[in-house]
C-alpha cells in the first residue's frame, strides 16, 4: 500500500483567470445565458475558423452538455421514428440514448481494433433503408477517418452528427475536428474532458439552418434570444413559442470558465501529449497493447490513455484495477461497450459475440491517469505502479 496520497484518475485545471472570470460575472446580476456565453461562443468559433481558415467557417452554440448538444443535433436534421442512426457500440451511452429521446433506433456496430473509433466495414453491414444517420465517436481525443467516413455517409446519403466528446483540439489530415463537411460536430467541457465548464458543451456547424434550429430549441423553442429580449433598449417583452424546445442553455458562470479554458486548450494539449509520449516509451516493454498516437498532420487531444492487457500475460484487468488502487493510482475503464448494458442488449437482442473487438478490448483495458495539472513526479509515480503491477507478468 502506498504511504503517498492517493493520485486521482483526473483532475481539472483551474487557474485564477476563470475565478477572477466567475466572480465578475457573479457580481453583473447576469447569470445565465447572457454576455459571457456569447463571448464563448465567439471565441470558440474563432478558434476552430483560425484552425482552418481555408474552409468554409462554422458556428457554434453552447449548451449544458454534449449530450443536449447531440439531441438537438438529431432534432434539427429530423431524425424520428422509423429512422435508424448507427453507433459504435464503444461509447458512453449517451451518444446512442440522444438517438431514442427522438424516437428512433438505435443501431449498434463494433469498432476498430487500433483506434477503437468506428468500423465502416461493420456499418457498411448494418445499412437498411432506414438508416438515417450515422454518429462516429473520436474516441480517446484520436480522431475517426472523417474523409472516409464522409465518403461513406455520401454514398448512403446519410447525415453526419460527430460525438466530439473527447476530441478538442483534435486534427485529422491537417483539419480540425468541428471544420469537416459533417453535419455537426458536438464537444464536451465536463469536468475530466480536456478542457472545462464543470457542466457544458459545444454544438458546432458548418450550416445556418442547423444552428439557427438548434439555438431556439435549446431554450423552450423561443423565437427571441433571451438575452436580446432583456438587454433590448426598446419594449422587447413579447415573444412567441414556435416549438416544444428543450432546456439546454449554459451559463454565463459556466461560460466564464469555459472562456479562459479556451485560451489555455493548446497549452493543456501540448502537456496531455508530453504524459502521453512519456507513457507510451516508459510503458513499451510491459504486456500491454498501446493506444495509436496521431498520424501525420494529425492532432490527438489524449482525453484518455487507455492501455491494453497482451495476450502474453495471465493478469486479467480487474487484477490490474485493484493492484494500481494498493499503489494509490486511479483508474477508469472506457467503456462498458453499450451491447453489454441492458437497455441495449435486450431492446435490440445483442450478444457479445457480434461484437468482438470491442468486446476483447473491454475485458483487457483501463485507462490510466492523464490530465494537465499532473507534475512529472506524478507521471513517473504511474511509471513505477505499473512497473511493480507487471513485475512478474
Amino acid at each position: 500500500m502506498s504511504a503517498l496520497p492517493f493520485l486521482p484518475f483526473a483532475l481539472p485545471e483551474i487557474g485564477e483567470e476563470e475565478i477572477q472570470e466567475v466572480a465578475t460575472c457573479l457580481r453583473s446580476g447576469w447569470l445565465t445565458t447572457g454576455p459571457k456565453t456569447r463571448q464563448f461562443e465567439q471565441d470558440f468559433e474563432a478558434v476552430l475558423n483560425t484552425m482552418n481558415p481555408e474552409l468554409p467557417p462554422v458556428q457554434a452554440i453552447a449548451v449544458n452538455s454534449a449530450t443536449a448538444g447531440l439531441h438537438l443535433a438529431l432534432e434539427a436534421l429530423g431524425v424520428g421514428p422509423g429512422d435508424e442512426v448507427i453507433v459504435p457500440t464503444h461509447t458512453f451511452t449517451a451518444t446512442a440514448e440522444v438517438v431514442r429521446y427522438m424516437g428512433a433506433d438505435v443501431v449498434l456496430v463494433d469498432v476498430l481494433p487500433g483506434s477503437l473509433n468506428i468500423d465502416l466495414q461493420a456499418a457498411r453491414k448494418a445499412i437498411t433503408p432506414r438508416t438515417k444517420a450515422i454518429m462516429p465517436v473520436h474516441y480517446a481525443g484520436l480522431a475517426v477517418d472523417m474523409p472516409a467516413l464522409l465518403a461513406f455517409a455520401q454514398e448512403f446519403n446519410l447525415k453526419v452528427v460527430e460525438d466530439a466528446a473527447h476530441a478538442f483540439p483534435t486534427m485529422h489530415n491537417g483539419v480540425a475536428v468541428g471544420k469537416f463537411q459533417s453535419d455537426a460536430a458536438v464537444f464536451s467541457f465536463y469536468a475530466n474532458k480536456t478542457m472545462t465548464t464543470g457542466e457544458g458543451g459545444m454544438v458546432v456547424s458548418r450550416h445556418p439552418e442547423l444552428i439557427a434550429r438548434a439555438k431556439t430549441m435549446r431554450l423552450h423553442g423561443i423565437n427571441r434570444d433571451v438575452f436580446d429580449r432583456f438587454t433590448a433598449k426598446t419594449p422587447s417583452w413579447y415573444y412567441e413559442v414556435v416549438a416544444p424546445g428543450f432546456k439546454y442553455n449554459l451559463t454565463d458562470i459556466a461560460s466564464a470558465i469555459g472562456i479562459h479554458q479556451l485560451k489555455k486548450s493548446s497549452q493543456f494539449q501540448e502537456r496531455r501529449e508530453a504524459i502521453a509520449n512519456r507513457y507510451s516509451e516508459a510503458l513499451a516493454d510491459l504486456p500491454l497493447v498501446l493506444p495509436e498516437h496521431a498520424g501525420p498532420n494529425g492532432l490527438h487531444a489524449w482525453h484518455l490513455y487507455v492501455v491494453r492487457l497482451s495476450d502474453y500475460t495471465s493478469k486479467t484487468r480487474d487484477e490490474v484495477v485493484e493492484a494500481l488502487y494498493a499503489e494509490g493510482i486511479g483508474c477508469s475503464v472506457h467503456y462498458i461497450p453499450l451491447h453489454l448494458q441492458p437497455y441495449w442488449r435486450d431492446r435490440y437482442s445483442l450478444q457479445a459475440s457480434d461484437f468482438p473487438v470491442s468486446q476483447k478490448a473491454y475485458e483487457r483495458m483501463l485507462s490510466i491517469p492523464l490530465y494537465s495539472k499532473m507534475t512529472d513526479a506524478d507521471v513517473e509515480r504511474v511509471i513505477a505502479a505499473m512497473r511493480v503491477v507487471f513485475a512478474d507478468a
